[in-house]
């Protein structure tokens, strides 16, 4: 399960500088935004699902 944040006033959104959805952020142990991915993953063969769970590896490894 994830959670789901309702921002009908688009204060979330606007906050994190959001362009496109989906939006996809990958944060280190210490709160840090560190990766980010704008868009489908797979968009046209982006392979961004692949390159974002090497990101997450090595986020892991730290």
């Amino acid at each position: 399960m994830f959670p789901v944040v309702i921002d009908n006033d688009k204060r979330i959104w606007n906050a994190w500088g959001n362009s496109m959805w989906p939006s996809l952020y990958l944060i280190d142990k210490k709160g840090y935004v560190r990766y980010a991915w704008y868009g489908e993953l797979n968009w046209k063969g982006a392979e961004g699902e692949k390159i974002m769970r090497q990101r997450i590896e090595q986020l892991l490894a730290e």
